[in-house]
């Protein structure tokens, strides 16, 4: 058994799947128990996921060679740990954009994200070296891209290295970096933004969300990108919604998690006050379940868990 220690509240989900199906909205995808088996368990991950990052943060002091990316102990999750810890707003954060631009696969880890970030073994492109002269990030990886290895996870698939692409990286990097730098820096940029926006953590998220400038992060990459700047406490936002307007896999999953129909006829609104009130019922947040849904659509009937 997965996590035997998750199970109690593996259990509390099952019962609230169960009770919401039964008293509140019929959950016409969960037909048989293994549906409800694996979306219980896709949830479960989900909320692994999100704890990963806390606990990362609780823990005592991060070494600098963590956030190094020529460095064999080089892991970007624990490095921005070190430059939160270190002061180091604008490194920390130009990391997570670096880390949700790459996204991490399942095989090779954080590889690509490494080859780039290390320049190949010759320095490094921190936010110093590249808000400096981002143009020069382009010409650098105009004649590099070839030799960096890795790929591109689940999340960025559609990205591509060759700077003949439809909307290659250097461009995303020189626009990121004015959009930055207009603002002050990161710390000013996030909150400027969010004095505009009140205490509201959901408008907040929303806010954030809708402010990036960059071609390339459409929905998917713009909502991993704010939960990663919220789950580091960059931000303090929270996704009032699963942003379904633009979505495949989490709008999918939701539509057969209510109607047995992937592509059943029903208004992104609709599904978003469907997915409102079994939040209501779970409890895990519109992040764990947009999250969640998403994976549990590819494969209803057993749980399969997703690395990357």
């Amino acid at each position: 058994m997965k996590w035997p220690g998750r199970q109690a509240r593996r259990q509390q989900i099952v019962t609230a799947l169960l009770n919401f199906s039964q008293a509140i909205r019929p959950l016409a995808g969960l037909v048989t128990s293994q549906e409800v088996d694996a979306l219980s368990m896709q949830i479960i991950a989900s909320l692994r996921r999100e704890e990963y990052f806390r606990i990362i943060q609780m823990r005592g002091s991060i070494a600098a060679n963590r956030a190094d990316p020529n460095d064999p102990a080089f892991e970007a999750e624990f490095g921005i740990v070190h430059f939160l810890q270190a002061g180091m707003i604008d490194d920390a954060a130009w990391l997570i954009f670096l880390m949700v631009y790459f996204a991490k696969p399942e095989v090779g880890g954080w590889t690509r994200l490494r080859d780039v970030y290390g320049r190949l073994g010759n320095g490094r492109w921190d936010w110093a070296t590249v808000s400096a002269n981002p143009t020069q990030f382009t010409t650098w990886l105009g004649g590099n891209w070839q030799q960096i290895g890795g790929k591109f996870g689940s999340h960025r698939k559609y990205e591509s290295l060759r700077p003949d692409a439809s909307r290659p990286m250097g461009q995303t990097v020189e626009t990121y970096v004015a959009w930055v730098l207009q603002g002050g820096g990161h710390a000013k940029q996030f909150a400027s933004i969010v004095h505009g926006s009140g205490n509201d953590p959901n408008v907040i998220f929303d806010a954030i969300y809708r402010a990036l400038p960059v071609r390339g992060f459409g929905r998917l990459g713009r909502f991993d990108w704010v939960c990663m700047l919220a789950r580091y406490g960059l931000i303090h936002a929270r996704a009032g919604s699963a942003y379904l307007r633009g979505a495949t896999g989490p709008a999918n999953g939701a539509r057969l998690l209510f109607t047995n129909n992937r592509k059943a006829q029903v208004s992104d609104a609709s599904v978003q006050g469907w997915l409102d009130e079994l939040d209501q019922a779970l409890g895990v947040g519109m992040e764990v379940l947009e999250d969640a849904l998403c994976n549990w659509q590819k494969n209803p009937q057993r749980f399969v868990h997703f690395r990357g």
